[in-house]
């Protein structure tokens, strides 16, 4: 079996007891740091290992289980390494083909029509689809879109928070409009592309998380 952290070189600081439960449990020849960065990422992001120690997240800093066999150490390890590529790399994922519906005569690609305000939801029960401005609206948001969370937010939400047009609260008059990053780079449709790339990197996501095998049905005795 190929090692799945052989590609890369990576230089992780990983406590000495540490790194004796990824080599008990994985038993293999690739960099130890590597391999363990990839497998806590993994396990993160893991919606059974967020679920199981919901109540531990909120009051303390994560501790990390160890893998009692090599094959569930390979899956989380494997999944901590297709992540990152997809998070950092999120600007250039393919869009996802939400449908654009444009009211009126106007053209979708003119940059008057693709200005955003304040996005939202179609309605608070219902987030299939995004009220992207007045004369906009992006539909066919899956639900899988809404599962990949950033702390108490999906990441589409995120993006609906950050990207609006939002004046300073503390008294500086700045405003901060993300239309105009838009308008700097020749690129009108950025904001409603990166709605559609928020939507495949959040199915990818949890395509992935999902795919490990079950944590240990008994609490670790090892975790770092």
């Amino acid at each position: 079996m190929r090692p799945v952290c052989s590609s890369r070189t990576m230089k992780v600081p990983v406590p000495v007891n540490g790194s004796r439960i990824w080599t008990s449990a994985s038993d293999r020849v690739v960099p130890k740091s590597a391999c363990s960065f990839y497998y806590v990422y993994g396990l993160l992001h893991s919606p059974q290992y967020r679920s199981r120690f919901a109540a531990d997240l909120k009051k303390m800093l994560p501790r990390i289980p160890a893998a009692t066999y090599r094959e569930q150490f390979d899956a989380f390890t494997h999944a901590g390494r297709s992540l990152p590529d997809l998070h950092l790399g999120y600007e250039t994922a393919k869009p996802y083909p939400l449908a654009e519906t444009v009211t009126g005569t106007l053209d979708q690609n003119d940059r008057d029509t693709l200005r955003v305000d304040k996005m939202r939801f179609k309605s608070k029960t219902d987030h299939s689809a995004l009220i992207y401005n007045s004369h906009i609206t992006l539909s066919g948001i899956p639900d899988d879109a809404h599962r990949y969370r950033l702390g108490s937010r999906s990441a589409l939400e995120w993006i609906i928070e950050r990207y609006q047009i939002k004046t300073d609260s503390n008294g500086s008059g700045i405003v901060n409009d993300p239309n105009t990053w838009c308008e700097e780079h020749n690129d009108p449709r950025y904001i409603i592309d990166l709605i559609k790339r928020i939507v495949t990197v959040s199915i990818t996501t949890m395509s992935i998380v999902e795919a490990p095998p079950e944590l240990n049905p008994q609490p670790m005795q090892a975790s770092v």
